[in-house]
C-alpha cells in the first residue's frame, strides 16, 4: 500500500504565503507525476499544479506566477510554495501521485492524500 500525507495548510491573510508538503510512503517502486489539486466549497476538484519525475511542471492559469511546485525524488516528496495568496485560493488541497508499487505484477495507479485545508482571509 501507498500513503500520501499532506502538511502545511492553515490560516493566512491575503497576500501571505504557505508551503505545502506531501510525502509518499509505503511499498513504492517508482513515482511518475506528482501533483496538487484543490476543492473549494461547492466546487469541483481542480488541478493546481503537477510535476513529472524529470521536473517538467504544469500550472493552472489561476496560480501561474504565484505558486511554485517542486519535488525531492529521494524523499518521495512534493512541495507547493504558495505566494500572494488570495481569498479564492481557499480550499482543501489534495496531493496526488502516480505510483508503481514494488512486487511482481505491480501496475501504475494514482493515489490521493486526505487533504489539507488552506484558508485565506481577506
Amino acid at each position: 500500500q501507498v500513503q500520501l500525507v499532506e502538511s502545511g495548510g492553515g490560516l493566512v491573510q491575503a497576500g501571505g504565503s504557505l508551503r505545502l508538503s506531501c510525502a509518499a510512503s509505503g511499498s513504492i517502486f517508482s513515482i511518475n507525476a506528482m501533483g496538487w489539486y484543490r476543492q473549494a466549497p461547492g466546487k469541483q476538484r481542480e488541478l493546481v499544479s503537477d510535476i513529472t519525475s524529470g521536473g517538467s511542471t504544469n500550472y493552472a492559469d489561476s496560480v501561474k506566477g504565484r505558486f511554485t511546485i517542486s519535488r525531492d525524488n529521494a524523499k518521495n516528496t512534493v512541495y507547493l510554495q504558495m505566494n500572494s495568496l488570495k481569498s479564492e485560493d481557499t480550499a482543501v488541497y489534495y496531493c496526488n501521485a502516480n505510483v508503481k508499487t514494488a512486487g511482481f505484477g505491480a501496475v501504475w495507479r494514482y493515489y490521493w492524500g486526505k487533504g489539507t485545508l488552506v484558508t485565506v482571509s481577506s
